[in-house]
């Protein structure tokens, strides 16, 4: 029985949001009866403890939270994290992704030429971006795009409403490019005046 309780624990916590007996007795194979008797015992055991976190009863369904008397100090870590400012990093993955989009964790490495697995992860975490899918190709990479939250971080009404690129980036493309061109002129020019 210890190790249907312990996997009771696990559901709640892996679970996230409410969840209801008959789904949990269904997947560690007991009664619904018997699992809720296990439920209860874990929440006397969490109360008679004075655990950090408790498990409550909602509706039908049962889900695990933090204990109330630790609200402020659980308070003061959300906020520092919320509030960390973007590192240049974050900042670089973001204007990649929101001006690219839907794409690809390969595409944003592309473009700035490191790895950018742990930024994509912080900023989806800070809600700034989410996954919009998988691409239709080998190994299926997910797509990436941004969320509703970073239109209201940037005081944004659409994506369409993003700041044109800035000029001086554009003059430069054109700059290599007409630099790329111009040797080759040369060269011709200095074959045809040899002969």
């Amino acid at each position: 029985m210890y190790d249907k309780k312990a996997a009771v624990e696990a559901i709640l916590f892996a679970n996230g949001s409410p969840a209801e007996p008959d789904k949990i007795a269904q997947a560690i194979e007991m009664e619904p009866s018997q699992t809720e008797k296990l439920i209860l015992e874990l929440m006397d055991d969490y109360e008679k403890q004075e655990r950090g976190i408790r498990i409550i009863k909602l509706n039908k369904s049962y889900q695990m939270v933090s204990a109330k008397k630790f609200a402020p100090e659980i308070r003061k870590v959300m906020d520092l994290r919320r509030n960390t400012p973007l590192s240049q990093a974050a900042l670089e993955v973001l204007a990649v992704v929101a001006y690219n989009q839907p794409v690809t964790k390969a595409f944003v490495e592309q473009v700035r030429g490191v790895d950018c697995s742990g930024v994509l992860g912080s900023l989806t975490t800070k809600g700034l971006v989410e996954e919009k899918g998988r691409l239709e190709l080998p190994g299926r990479p997910l797509l990436y795009g941004t969320t509703e939250n970073f239109l209201r971080c940037f005081n944004l009404e659409s994506i369409e409403n993003l700041p044109p690129l800035p000029e001086s980036d554009k003059n430069a493309n054109l700059e290599e490019e007409s630099k790329k061109e111009q040797p080759e002129n040369n060269s011709n020019e200095i074959e045809q005046s040899d002969k």
